[in-house]
């Protein structure tokens, strides 16, 4: 029996976007652990989330991101995911969206629900 690679997601997208991804995030079947946050400069009140996904659907969490938010995302892929992450000439990752949101992707090498 082949072992789904697992992948953990955190999300940090402004409150205005929070409530309409994880409402179109239920409706697409995930759940997710969240807190209001806040943070940056401004202080400005924003939604954390934390999903572990199957590692297929890591771009499905992405599309929910980029049809329910708006502004622009981007996504910091952590040790061990099998696709390569978008770099610019300075080595930050790119520019992928528009959504407001920051992403970060890590390879989870157990999951245990005890």
């Amino acid at each position: 029996m082949e072992t789904a690679h697992m992948k953990m997601m955190m999300i940090v997208l402004p409150r205005k976007s929070g409530e309409n991804f994880l409402a179109a995030l239920i409706n697409a079947g995930f759940t997710a652990t969240y807190s209001e946050t806040r943070g940056g400069m401004l202080r400005q009140s924003q939604f954390t989330l934390f999903i572990a996904v199957n590692e297929h659907d890591v771009e499905n969490v992405i599309g929910i991101i980029r049809e329910s938010c708006s502004v622009y995302m981007r996504v910091h892929h952590g040790f061990g995911i099998t696709q390569a992450a978008q770099m610019d000439e300075e080595g930050k990752s790119s520019e992928v969206g528009a959504s407001g949101a920051v992403v970060f992707i890590w390879s989870l090498d157990s999951f245990e629900i005890p």
